[in-house]
């Protein structure tokens, strides 16, 4: 397979890739115009794992931090500059890049750096789905014995003097929480790239043909766009399963930052009953006014736009807008190797205090 990116495709991309965000993967405006800026740079070519040179590796590029925090600033050049860090400090010869999740920023993660420096993006994101943590996003790696992670992480205003440019080696959870730290030190964000892998380990434990998905779910999003319950049973069909829980409106948001985290919860008043939203960057769980546990992350929550048919984020809801909520069971998302594990998927309730399945 390989696929030269134009412009439809692109936006197709980032539509189906934000549907897949499930409350999170950071903001469409924000996609598009990345998405749209790599095919400006070069030919840019989605491939398959097949397709990846022998000897060289693959890497993940990622946006990691929190959406909504008010002094984030990172700059296509930031995500260049990431990728040729690792590859001129880590000593990394890249030979595709991935994204570490689908979202509606972060689905083109990877896209103007691989358009830059010539080289492919591979169709097997790390993560079908949007996820808040890097082990999340690190494909089962936090298992391997021994495994070194190398990571590059730039982002920051120079001008502000938040400028911050970081590569480090270590063990996968140790090097996680310095990114991390590096974005509360940029003002919320910085742009990524990490963790090269063997086509033979991303072909075992990614999210494979998860990006081509995203793809023909934003053509769906394209043709029946301001249709929100059009969409919704359209991709529920082409996905294999699904439900439209109910229609309603939004009564409440609660959002802190904390740790380089947007954490809080969504009262919304439906039709049939209310319910309530919780979410870590990305939606986490879905509750009746009964108490009644209707999703669980990694399940797809999505809060689609009645108004616009697009789906909204944790950190772009407001009260007052109307919404339908959209489940897709967990069994029809394409998901990677880091969130079907049970440990780290205790991390939801200790976060946002629900429970776990």
């Amino acid at each position: 397979m390989r696929i030269k990116v134009d412009e439809k495709i692109a936006e197709a991309a980032i539509l189906g890739g934000s549907f897949f965000g499930g409350g999170g993967g950071g903001d469409m405006e924000t996609g598009l115009l990345n998405a749209k800026l790599a095919v400006e740079l070069g030919d840019l070519y989605i491939v398959s794992v097949d397709e990846v040179p022998e000897g060289s590796y693959v890497v993940t590029a990622s946006l990691v931090g929190a959406p909504a925090a008010k002094e984030r600033y990172v700059k296509p050049s930031h995500m260049i500059r990431s990728a040729e860090l690792l590859r001129d400090y880590g000593g990394v010869c890249i030979g595709g890049f991935i994204s570490s999740e689908n979202g509606g920023a972060s689905t083109a993660n990877g896209w103007v750096p691989a358009a830059a420096l010539d080289i492919p993006v591979v169709d097997a994101p790390a993560d079908g789905r949007a996820h808040p943590t890097g082990v999340m996003g690190s494909m089962g790696l936090h298992k391997v014995v021994n495994y070194v992670s190398v990571q590059a992480a730039v982002g920051g205003s120079k001008e502000r003097g938040t400028y911050v440019e970081v590569v480090a080696r270590g063990s996968l959870a140790r090097v996680d929480r310095l990114i991390r730290e590096a974005s509360v030190q940029a003002g919320g964000m910085v742009a990524v790239t990490r963790n090269p892998v063997t086509p033979s380990y991303l072909r075992e434990n990614a999210a494979v043909g998860a990006l081509s998905k995203a793809i023909e779910v934003g053509k769906i999003m394209q043709r029946l766009y301001g249709d929100a319950e059009g969409v919704a049973h359209e991709v529920i069909k082409y996905l294999g399963g699904g439900s439209v829980v109910d229609r309603g409106t939004v009564d409440s948001v609660s959002l802190e930052t904390r740790g380089g985290y947007d954490i809080g919860r969504v009262l919304v008043r439906g039709r049939a009953r209310s319910y309530t939203i919780t979410f870590w960057n990305e939606y986490m769980t879905l509750e009746d006014s009964e108490g009644v546990r209707l999703a669980t992350f990694p399940d797809l929550i999505v809060t689609l736009s009645t108004k616009t048919s697009l789906p909204l984020t944790s950190a772009e809801i407001r009260a007052g807008d109307e919404v339908l909520i959209v489940v897709i069971p967990k069994e029809f998302v394409p998901l990677g190797a880091g969130v079907k594990d049970p440990e780290i998927l205790r991390q939801v309730e200790e976060v946002v205090g629900g429970r776990t399945r």
